[in-house]
């Protein structure tokens, strides 16, 4: 075939001047086939007066994207198959696109009693004419994976992507050679198998031959047989299990794409999609739910990389069902499961879906003054009024400050209350646990509450004495409150499970009182009860998280650009002194390798000064952001 002449021919002089002439020449000759008659009702009042492809992502309707890109490859001809709406998606192509590509429509009048199937096979008679790429409309991806399948070799041809926890639809099977096994239909999807799964990424390419001797005469077969309302990949699925097709598979890497269904995909797909001076922004406003981005390394929230252990976890799957499908118990279980968890008693603690829970039922309540550092969480200031909060901020590079340091400044100043996050977030400054315990008995004699943060106090030098979860303490120190996430250093944020400890009874009955009985799941509680087998491995993952982060801080001060802040926590403030801003840093590490860390811009007292925050992740992760790094 000319086809595969022009491109041996075009590899040859790939490097030559003349490589337009030839990337032209093999271009023109194939078609595109573009399905767009679907009614897209899971997308809702987007579809409400418009067919799916030409709803908007980050203000470019689907159809100019992909028609867009269809333009740089010059193809020579444009099938679309319309249906629902499909008068005004002529209208609109027409208006834009008559004068730069050749197009034609198909129109499939039942496109409301018919699957997709039907919709190709009212374009059969085109894809007998030409070779074929065949897109669906209300696919969102990369100019280079459309590049990709158009330029290699192979002349029937289905891009696919290692599957991934998003992925839905039709998979497909693939031996060593590329060669496509089997499709298989969502009906005979096995979890059990997902290890060799690939998903069609809903772009083909097809030779005429291939249309016209096999997929065309077994489509026509199928539609008979099993009518239309199926999908066209079942036609491809009875082929590859009747013969050798010859149909392979091309899998991509880190092609960026998306399928847009729902509402929840359109959001998903605005953020991969975004212009890069709104993709942090994109990113930030989720936070977190980052499991949808399995290629994506998340240095930005904060977990212990090292718990829960595999046995863990074993234990944990063992018991999904019945977590699943039975209730979790009330109140007053989860304090005794988390008085056992921590060694004191119930009733000095309650349980939250998450410290951010407790933070929010506990800070509704103070209406006086309260002492906060800065820069800190921001969870904590955000719950008060800008008149209650006295802040303080050290005057020196590292923001670190002492318990001597805290006591000058408050000394004389009109609190009721004073905020201690130790470590804080996110210097990692950190104050020893004797000299808190002085900064308590300091407050008490000034008619002060201490609310201590230890959220991050595993990760400390020491740890298993710097807890200020301890009857003793509680007891002997009626105004102070204990906050602990047990999200980050137990790894489990998934869990949303938090702490409050006091020994003042009468705080802990209003906060149960405000919080729902079941404020924590099943898989929540269940977890808390198991921990007391697994403790002895905390302890252990502690300790091999402490040894990674002094590994990782040593490398992490040789990057010229970055001055790295002592921490004693699971994350680094790092001041971007060269090179880059803090913004600008964060950006090209998210967009040129999928790694995502906190510019500390938006925080207070962090304003413009170019700090970033970088969690700790494992061994292996923390190399990947090293080895970027240095690249920059």
């Amino acid at each position: 075939m000319i086809y595969w002449y022009l491109l041996k021919k075009y590899n040859e002089i790939e490097t030559r001047k003349d490589k337009n002439f030839f990337n032209h020449r093999i271009l023109i000759i194939m078609q595109a086939i573009i399905l767009a008659a679907g009614m897209g009702k899971r997308l809702g009042d987007y579809t409400k007066n418009n067919t799916k492809c030409m709803v908007p992502v980050n203000g470019i309707k689907l159809i100019d994207r992909v028609l867009n890109q269809l333009l740089t490859l010059n193809i020579n001809r444009v099938i679309i198959v319309v249906g629902y709406k499909g008068n005004q998606l002529v209208e609109y192509v027409r208006s834009k696109y008559a004068s730069k590509l050749t197009i034609e429509f198909i129109n499939n009048p039942i496109y409301d009693r018919t699957n997709n199937i039907y919709s190709l096979a009212l374009a059969k008679d085109k894809m007998a004419e030409d070779d074929t790429i065949l897109l669906e409309s209300d696919m969102i991806f990369e100019q280079q994976m459309l590049d990709m399948i158009v330029k290699h070799e192979d002349p029937n041809l289905a891009l696919v992507a290692k599957y991934e926890t998003w992925m839905d639809g039709t998979m497909v099977c693939i031996d060593q050679d590329r060669t496509i096994l089997n499709f298989i239909p969502k009906k005979a999807f096995r979890y059990e198998d997902i290890s060799i799964y690939y998903k069609t990424c809903n772009i083909y390419k097809f030779s005429k031959e291939f249309s016209r001797q096999e997929y065309i005469p077994f489509l026509e077969a199928y539609c008979k047989a099993m009518g239309n309302n199926e999908y066209y990949e079942q036609v491809l699925r009875v082929l590859t299990l009747l013969d050798n097709t010859g149909l392979k598979a091309l899998p991509i890497s880190n092609e960026k794409w998306y399928e847009i269904d729902d509402i929840q995909d359109l959001k998903i797909a605005e953020t991969i999609f975004s212009e890069d001076k709104d993709r942090l922004y994109q990113y930030g406003k989720l936070y977190g739910g980052y499991w949808r981005f399995p290629k994506m390394l998340d240095f930005c929230y904060l977990v212990n990389p090292y718990f829960p252990t595999a046995r863990m976890k074993i234990e944990m799957r063992a018991n999904f069902d019945k977590l699943l499908t039975e209730y979790p118990s009330g109140m007053y279980v989860n304090s005794l499961l988390a008085g056992k968890y921590f060694d004191i008693k119930q009733d000095y603690v309650v349980v939250g879906n998450g410290a951010a829970e407790l933070i929010k039922s506990f800070t509704e309540n103070i209406n006086k003054k309260i002492g906060i550092i800065y820069p800190t969480f921001e969870e904590y200031p955000n719950r008060f009024k800008k008149e209650q909060i006295v802040s303080y901020s050290p005057d020196n590079k590292n923001f670190s400050y002492s318990a001597e340091d805290i006591k000058v400044f408050f000394e004389g100043k009109d609190i009721s209350y004073l905020l201690l996050i130790n470590p804080d977030n996110p210097t990692g400054n950190y104050i020893p646990v004797d000299k808190v315990i002085d900064l308590i008995q300091w407050c008490q004699k000034r008619g002060i509450t201490l609310i201590v943060d230890e959220s991050f106090v595993d990760f400390t030098d020491g740890f298993e004495q710097n807890s200020l979860l301890n009857n003793n303490i509680l007891e002997s120190n009626s105004n102070l409150i204990v906050i602990k996430s047990i999200s980050k250093s137990y790894g489990v944020p998934g869990l949303r499970l938090g702490v409050l400890a006091t020994s003042n009874v009468e705080t802990i009955n209003m906060i149960k009182k405000d919080v729902s009985i079941w404020n924590i799941n099943s898989f929540a509680e269940f977890y808390m009860q198991i921990f007391g087998k697994y403790s002895a491995e905390y302890t252990n993952a502690c300790y091999k998280f402490i040894e990674e982060r002094n590994r990782f801080r040593k490398l992490l001060d040789q990057i010229p650009f970055l001055r790295v802040l002592p921490s004693q926590a699971n994350y680094f403030c790092c001041e971007v002194i060269k090179k880059f801003t803090s913004s600008e840093l964060a950006l090209t590490l998210l967009k040129d390798y999928d790694i995502l860390i906190k510019d500390c811009n938006s925080k207070k007292q962090l304003e413009n000064k170019n700090f970033v925050r970088i969690s700790i992740r494992d061994f292996n992760d923390n190399n990947k952001l090293i080895d970027a790094l240095n690249k920059l």
